[in-house]
């Protein structure tokens, strides 16, 4: 593995917001673009069989706090344990995370992270890399089918049975980082063939009488993906009735 410099496109900021990347700038610079890292492909064999691996631990250490009733270590209320078990006993499914990793490229990566509830830098690592690439390093490859992944993972999701449509995408409103990763999403969602619907988690309401979930329309909300905090949601006047 090596950082090389690189010259930066011109009007990268247009091309990016061209396929939906609207918050390059965020915070002053975010995006950058003036250097790449190069791997060779035994290293990236490498970091796909650890990740696989890491993810692995992840769910067996799920499965330890379960067995253990170790909630209290993580400030589960006691209102959440049979929800917790009883998910993770349907196995229901997941559809991404992100991992955030330490590597010098000469040991093996070490893990900082993993954001499985909330994860962003979608968008970034999957279209605009790719573009990217396409442009700046045609002569290269990259590991990189997320995008692809993620539609095969919405097709198989419904094909189980788990989504009944439509299928909302939720985030918090005014928050552009949320709301373009999660328009992504559902973008690929509907690549998918899933029927989907957007509102924000400050617009949910909730149907006493029915005890169900609504949109603005007062229309039942069956499926759900939200980018929004499982320890927000907890605390919150409606989180009881989850």
């Amino acid at each position: 593995m090596y950082r090389e410099d690189i010259i930066q496109r011109n009007n990268w900021q247009q091309k990016m917001e061209a396929i939906g990347f609207d918050f390059h700038s965020i915070d002053g610079k975010y995006w950058e673009e003036s250097a790449c890292y190069c791997f060779s492909v035994e290293e990236i064999d490498m970091v796909e069989e650890v990740t696989a691996e890491l993810h692995q631990m992840c769910l067996e250490a799920i499965q330890y706090i379960i067995t253990n009733k170790r909630y209290k270590d993580l400030a589960i209320p006691d209102l959440f344990k049979k929800y917790i078990e009883q998910s993770w006993l349907k196995q229901e499914p997941s559809v991404y995370g992100r991992f955030d990793l330490s590597y010098d490229g000469f040991n093996p990566p070490k893990l900082l992270e993993y954001n499985a509830d909330t994860p962003t830098s979608l968008i970034e690592a999957s279209i605009a890399q790719w573009f990217w690439l396409e442009e700046a390093k045609p002569e290269m490859d990259q590991f990189n089918s997320i995008h692809e992944k993620l539609i095969d993972r919405w097709k198989k999701i419904l094909s189980q049975g788990w989504i009944r449509e439509p299928l909302y995408f939720s985030c918090v409103d005014e928050c552009q980082e949320d709301y373009s990763t999660v328009e992504y999403l559902r973008d690929t969602a509907s690549q998918a063939g899933i029927v989907t619907s957007k509102i924000f988690i400050e617009d949910i309401g909730w149907d006493a009488l029915k005890k169900v979930f609504v949109d603005l329309e007062e229309k039942p909300i069956h499926s759900i993906f939200k980018l929004y905090p499982w320890e927000w949601m907890i605390q919150e006047e409606f989180g009881k009735y989850i």
